[in-house]
């Protein structure tokens, strides 16, 4: 029995983790990863206290500063299933193997959303990519398009540029929903091509995507567009679905917390990072929920006592 499941590898995750062993409280930190979404990034600009660092340096530093603590234990799973069960909670793994807990801390972030067209799957890997900076580098010299006009549609046209001829940056309302230094830093290059107010409906091609059938929301005008590879940047899914049924959960997924100390409305369970509702998904404001959750955890067990 231990007295908190963290589950989930990312900064929020590996923050609570960090406090739970400072704490001295038996943990069990269930992750197949560490690093959390921001691992797939070239340049972190606004993790607070370092100038630059890539997602892989990051996630390294993450895991290395969570392994000095012998209290907390590490396991390379991943939560499928959390349930009540007497005064504390089962939690069933991927393997097989169930945790039992005193209390449950759910930092499992969130996962991409796919654009849900015909294609989508089919042309996944072949074409359709997730991860520009893991990906950019197969579109040299080819004509490529990101959907979604937030902070991460934006980073993606910037990691294409390193190779690619074109990038079009396909954005469903009129307006740029990310950083506007950014939009402006891209929008210099002449090979960027913004399409406002535009929608794709379909995905095409042989064998690899060949290009990607288009409707001007505004017009209702259809059109279609040469590519060699579509960039999905149109956001995240939580990963709420191991709790659902024990805490409520708003139309969008999100974990529903009270922010004084991120506790659900299920007594023995926090929630902090992408998984919950939360206003702002960044790095520094999931770790500070975090580790508000985790000190109102160490409360709660003292309290128990």
């Amino acid at each position: 029995m231990y007295d908190a499941l963290i589950i989930g590898g990312g900064p929020a995750s590996v923050a609570a983790g960090v406090y739970a062993g400072r704490k001295k409280i038996k943990t069990a930190l269930v992750a197949d990863k560490f690093g959390g979404q921001s691992i797939v990034a070239a340049e972190i600009e606004n993790w607070i206290g370092t100038k630059k660092i890539s997602g892989v340096e990051l996630a390294s530093q993450l895991e290395d500063h969570l392994r000095s603590f012998e209290d907390v234990e590490i396991i390379d799973d991943l939560v499928e299933k959390v349930e009540k069960d007497g005064d504390g909670f089962k939690s069933t793994l991927k393997s097989g193997k169930i945790i039992e807990s005193k209390t449950v801390l759910v930092t499992a972030g969130s996962h991409r959303r796919k654009l849900g067209v015909p294609g989508d799957s089919e042309f996944e890997g072949r074409g359709v990519a997730y991860c520009s900076t893991c990906d950019a580098p197969i579109f040299k010299n080819k004509i490529t398009a990101v959907v979604g006009s937030g902070n991460a549609g934006l980073e993606a046209v910037r990691d294409l540029l390193t190779y690619a001829s074109k990038v079009y940056l396909l954005n469903r309302g009129d307006k740029i929903a990310g950083d506007e230094s950014t939009f402006e830093e891209i929008n210099k290059d002449d090979r960027v091509e913004l399409m406002n107010n535009t929608e794709v409906k379909e995905i095409f091609g042989e064998g690899m995507v060949k290009g990607v059938k288009l409707l001007n929301n505004k017009t209702n005008e259809e059109s279609e567009l040469k590519l060699d590879g579509l960039f999905v940047e149109i956001g995240s899914v939580p990963n709420s679905h191991i709790v659902k049924g024990l805490v409520n959960i708003n139309e969008r997924g999100e974990i529903i917390t009270n922010s004084d100390d991120q506790s659900t409305s299920c007594e023995g369970i926090w929630a902090a990072g992408d998984v919950d509702n939360g206003r702002f998904k960044q790095n520094n404001v999931a770790v500070g929920d975090a580790i508000k959750a985790l000190l109102s955890l160490y409360s709660y067990l003292n309290k128990q006592k």
